[in-house]
Parts: structure tokens; C-alpha cells; sequence
């Protein structure tokens, strides 16, 4: 993979970590950060060895949302930031759709502020992990934008219509607790612990069956959109294709010898 300017990248264990490095401007989400975490997502899922993603931040900031000062100096000095925004929301987009069709688990792991594009992306993973006291806000009309990142779709599934709007209108920052009971995020954790226990749980997920965790994947995104007898059907067609896995045969012969079974010895 090709040197990164704002995204460090670290394979260990089985895991790919992703963490956006722009620490001083909280993350903010520019045009180099978008084309680092379109090729970060791009190696991890077409590496084979890496089981499961990890996204995070570095420093006190998940991401703040996209540059805001970046648009300023577009508008200072073009006096338009139309054309900035145009590609910043292919590269948004091309990431979040990465992330979605990834055929392996992708962690959000919210170590801190979580804004704008910031709250757009950790939505789109599968399971969401966040630090005590980090908050979250879709800050998108306080700027005179409207949601992107596919926040629009995510967010109403997650939260209903009216707490959506609730959310994008007022936008009152929602702490890690508010976050938990509305399933924005999967669990939290003490900052003293929060990178070991993302690692554990990340970890747990590598030694799982990586293939069937894609299907699995797929299935619950196609349950958004499909009628029950549709997906009923998809459901049925991935249960015929799990059976004919390694697996599949590795998972059941550990049931019935009882013991664990070694999904990354056949996956």
C-alpha cells in the first residue's frame, strides 16, 4: 500500500487499523484524508489476512466533521466552495460505500468527537464503540449543509424520523450514554481501557467464520430495503451458500466433537 499523509495505518493480529491522523484540526475531513481512507479501506478489504477493520481517530477527535476552514478559503478566495464540496463528497462517498460492501467486520471505535462526516461514517459501520464523554453531533445546518455520508439513510433507520430531525435540525450534541440508548453506538468504556477492549473485541471477531460474517453482513443490509418474502429468499439462498463452506463443515464438526472451532485455519 502506498504512504499515507493523514491516515495511519497498522495491521496487527488479524486487524486492520485505520486511524485518521489529522490530530491538530480534530480530524477534520479533506480531500487528502478522503483519498488516504478510500486506499486504507480499499487494502483491508481486498486483503485476505486482515479479518476484521477498526476506524478510529487520533488524539482527542474521532473526526470534527469535514474542513470547514478548507471551505472558507474557497469561498475567500474563489468565492464559491461548490467545486471543493463536489469531490470532497465523491471521496466521502466512496469510503462509506467501502466500508458498507466490505465483506469483513468494521469497528467504529469513537475515541472522542464525532461530527458532520465524522457521525456519517461511524454509522456506517457495523459495530460502533465509544469512549465515555465523547459526543456526538450531526452539526451539518449549523453551516447551512445538509447530511451526507449516507447519514440521511442510517440515521432514520437507527433513530426513527422524528428523532432524526430532532438531530439534524437542533443539533444538540448527544454524549456517549445518549449515544448507547439510541443505539447510535454498541457499548462504552472507560478511556483508561477504551483501545484494549476495542482491541478485544476486535480480536474476537477475527478468530470468527470472516466469510460468514460477510454474508451475514449483506443480509441485514438488504433487510433495510426488501420485503419479508424477498428476504426471506435471500436468506435461503445464504444459507444454501454457507453450507457448501469450509466453514461451515469446520463449525459443525467442532460442535459435534466439542470443542472451538478454528475458523481462520480454512477461512
Amino acid at each position: 500500500m502506498k504512504s499515507l499523509e493523514t491516515v495511519t495505518f497498522e495491521q496487527k493480529d488479524g486487524v486492520g487499523w485505520i486511524r485518521m491522523n489529522r490530530p491538530k484540526e480534530l480530524n477534520a475531513f479533506n480531500i487528502a484524508m478522503g483519498k488516504d481512507l478510500c486506499t486504507a479501506a480499499n487494502h483491508c478489504g481486498a486483503e485476505k489476512s486482515i479479518r476484521a477493520v477498526v476506524l478510529t481517530g487520533t488524539g482527542r477527535a474521532f473526526c470534527a466533521g469535514g474542513d470547514v476552514q478548507e471551505m472558507n478559503r474557497h469561498l475567500q478566495e474563489e468565492g464559491r466552495a461548490d467545486l471543493f464540496l463536489r469531490e470532497l463528497t465523491v471521496l466521502l462517498h466512496a469510503f462509506v460505500a467501502e466500508i458498507v460492501r466490505m465483506q469483513k467486520p468494521v469497528i467504529a471505535a469513537v475515541n472522542g468527537t464525532a461530527a458532520g462526516a465524522g457521525m456519517s461514517m461511524s454509522l456506517a459501520c457495523d459495530l460502533g464503540l465509544a469512549v465515555e464523554g465523547c459526543r456526538f453531533v450531526l452539526a451539518y445546518t449549523n453551516v447551512g449543509l445538509v447530511p451526507d455520508g449516507g447519514s440521511s439513510y442510517l440515521l432514520t433507520r437507527l433513530v426513527g424520523y422524528r428523532k432524526a430531525m430532532e438531530i439534524a435540525y437542533l443539533n444538540e450534541p448527544i454524549d456517549s450514554g445518549e449515544a448507547l440508548r439510541l443505539g447510535l453506538v454498541n457499548k462504552v468504556f472507560p478511556a483508561e481501557t477504551f483501545e484494549e477492549e476495542v482491541s478485544k473485541l476486535a480480536t474476537r471477531l477475527v478468530r470468527g467464520p470472516t466469510e460468514t460474517y460477510g454474508r451475514a453482513r449483506n443480509l441485514m443490509r438488504l433487510g433495510l430495503i426488501e420485503p419479508l418474502e424477498s428476504q426471506m429468499e435471500n436468506e435461503r439462498q445464504g444459507i444454501i451458500t454457507s453450507a457448501l463452506s469450509e466453514e461451515f463443515q469446520e463449525g459443525v464438526t467442532a460442535f459435534v466433537g466439542k470443542r472451538k472451532p478454528d475458523f481462520p485455519s480454512v477461512g
